[in-house]
């Protein structure tokens, strides 16, 4: 049986959340705040990073140093991600650690410095973030992808523009740091080993007295080019294919789960089956489900050659396309296998559990246990799953392709 969710709410609307785990000797936390990419103006795409980056070079009383030293000093594995909407800082370490890493991001939250001297070290990482997108053809295809299916802003990628970055100074940091580094729509959740009621003081001591500030909710925009073709001198053609799903907070989001594990998850899913092993066209192939809050979408990519592209594109169309004609029960047994063995994985990770919880929490406005999830699962079948992909059948499709040549869209499926 898993464990109780604790739940608690600064005045301010900050939420805390905590889920204890026995048997571990570690904890870790997860913090968002609503400083996502879609709260960016466009002419500064990539602020979000930009300041995540600047943020972490110093805080309250420490430099850009000693922050990394004092981390290190407590044994903080550490990250820090930019989603449509949040900007996250997680972390994990040995339980007796929690509460002085939690102080520490604290400051980083509250009391960033935002080192004028080191805004041209933040632009150029983002910078050579982006270059190395360039190097990387399939990450490159699938950020397209997502910019054009999804409404703007909420298909911008994190790492923004070149042009929109060089014109990103210190005062547009401030300000975005200023706005959306607050208390209400933040959320902060530690999973291990810990006492509810000394984290809970101890984190209300670190941010009750923090103001609220106005929340604005970004305008939404129309969604890009249904199908467009890249031009890039290669013998590789990427391929990426995305359709429009139900999001997490649907009450069908399971089926829409499922069914994207037959296509895509193992060996023996369909794409896998069909387009690489079968045909052998294509080294790599696979397919996601991606929620945001309000929307979602299933992105699918395939990797191939040149001369093996317009075949991919073909078969790889005809899979998803054959998925609305449902599925099979064996498909939802191996499925099932599969997303089990990931919640046992999930239930012994404090790291995978403090992101979940909290991922729970800005979606569903709750928290699932693990529990609830299994008994989800538990309950898929093959005719809900058909009766979903009945409903909602693969269509409507957004296509990217790179490479050198456009490839033929059969008419009909966009």
């Amino acid at each position: 049986m898993s464990e109780p969710i604790l739940t608690h709410t600064l005045k301010n609307g900050l939420v805390l959340l905590g889920e204890p785990m026995e048997g571990v000797e570690s904890a870790a936390f997860s913090i968002r705040v609503p400083a996502g990419t879609a709260y960016e103006p466009e002419e500064y795409a990539g602020l979000s990073t930009m300041s995540c980056e600047l943020a972490l070079r110093g805080a309250g009383d420490r430099d850009s140093r000693q922050f990394v030293t004092d981390l290190d000093n407590l044994g903080v594995e550490r990250d820090a991600n930019v989603s449509d909407a949040h900007t996250g800082f997680s972390g994990a370490t040995l339980a007796r650690n929690l509460f002085p890493a939690l102080s520490i991001y604290a400051d980083v939250l509250r009391r960033p410095r935002l080192p004028a001297d080191q805004v041209s070290a933040s632009r150029a990482v983002v910078l050579h973030e982006l270059s190395s997108i360039e190097d990387d053809p399939a990450q490159k295809v699938m950020l397209e992808l997502r910019r054009r299916h999804f409404p703007s802003p909420w298909g911008r990628p994190s790492q923004g523009r070149e042009e929109s970055v060089e014109a990103i100074e210190l005062t547009q940091i401030k300000e975005h740091v200023k706005r959306h580094y607050r208390p209400n729509g933040a959320i902060i959740s530690v999973a291990g080993r810990f006492d509810w009621n000394a984290v809970r003081d101890h984190i209300a001591g670190l941010y009750e007295d923090w103001s609220e500030q106005p929340a604005t909710e970004p305008t939404l925009g129309k969604s890009g080019t249904r199908i467009e073709h890249l031009e890039q001198e290669s013998n590789q053609t990427q391929i990426g294919i995305a359709y429009s799903s139900v999001p997490y907070r649907d009450p069908d989001y399971f089926q829409a789960w499922g069914s994207v594990g037959v296509l895509s998850g193992g060996m023996s899913c369909r794409l896998f089956t069909e387009v690489r092993e079968k045909r052998g066209l294509c080294y790599s192939v696979y397919a996601s489900h991606q929620s945001l809050r309000d929307r979602a979408a299933v992105l699918c990519y395939a990797g191939t050659s040149a001369e093996r592209a317009q075949e991919t594109l073909d078969v790889t169309l005809g899979e998803l396309i054959r998925l609305s004609k449902g599925i099979e029960t064996e498909e939802l047994s191996r499925l099932k296998a599969r997303i089990k063995s990931g919640l046992v994985m999930q239930q012994e990770s404090t790291s995978a559990r403090s992101a979940a919880i909290a991922r729970d929490w800005y979606y569903l406005g709750r928290v699932r246990t693990l529990d609830e999830v299994a008994a989800l699962v538990d309950g898929l079948s093959r005719d809900s799953i058909n009766a979903f992909l009945s409903e909602h059948p693969p269509q409507d499709f957004t296509i990217v392709t790179l490479g050198p040549k456009p490839l033929e869209v059969p008419v009909g499926v966009s």
